[in-house]
């Protein structure tokens, strides 16, 4: 467990929030590792706080999908390996719902991300490409309609960001991302929903490995 682990009080939010906020930003900033375990009794006390809030802040941080209870072992950090099957399964579920219901408008919205998202990679900043490629997979999420998966990729959105961050410092990515998103667009113009499926996963996959390929480069660095 990191030794830089400190309580970033604030006198307007209750303890347990306090204590959410220090732990959450410790795993988005890499502080607290994928697989390490959050124990109650250190915790409490490297924060210098009762196990009350610790264990409440460690349900919040489950509900975004920061950290699993595992039988036996008790609470970890989510692993990334996790995180990327459950958004491999949230973006195709996505992309075939939102085959059968997005409007003329909505995929009109959804050329004009994909060409925006193509022209940001000129600008060499990083932040603003992320920022493209994520309205683009929002888009097809508003398109479903459905509140309920919506709330769930949110859920998971923070742990991504980071690591779509990460890969999208290579500019070598860029060409088969605009591939992607244009065979994505083109499949949903055309609702074909089996090609649509195939194409996210395609996509998705491939990121997969570039973000694994992040960890991994990482890891060694730390080593």
């Amino acid at each position: 467990m990191t030794d830089n682990l400190t309580l970033n009080m604030d006198a307007y939010l209750p303890l347990r929030d306090v204590v959410f906020n220090t732990l959450r930003e410790a795993i988005l900033k890499g502080e607290l590792k994928p697989g390490e375990r959050l124990m109650e009794l250190q915790l409490a006390s490297k924060l210098g706080v009762s196990r009350t809030p610790i264990r409440e802040a460690i349900r919040m941080l489950e509900q975004e999908g920061l950290a699993v209870t595992m039988p036996r072992k008790g609470a970890e950090v989510a692993k990334m390996e996790d995180v990327l099957e459950v958004r491999e399964a949230l973006d195709e579920l996505a992309a075939k719902i939102a085959c059968k219901k997005i409007s003329d408008e909505q995929l009109a919205n959804l050329k004009t991300i994909k060409d925006e998202f193509k022209r940001s990679m000129d600008s060499g900043d990083v932040k603003k490409i992320a920022e493209e490629d994520v309205k683009f997979h929002d888009a097809i999420y508003e398109a479903t309609n459905n509140a309920k998966l919506v709330s769930m990729m949110n859920n998971i959105r923070e742990q991504m960001y980071r690591y779509r961050v990460e890969y999208l410092k290579d500019p070598k990515n860029y060409p088969m991302l605009v591939k992607e998103h244009d065979a994505i667009y083109r499949a949903l113009e055309a609702r074909n929903m089996e090609l649509v499926t195939t194409e996210m996963h395609t996509h998705v996959a491939n990121q997969a490995v570039a973000v694994k390929a992040v960890i991994q480069k990482q890891d060694e660095e730390k080593k």
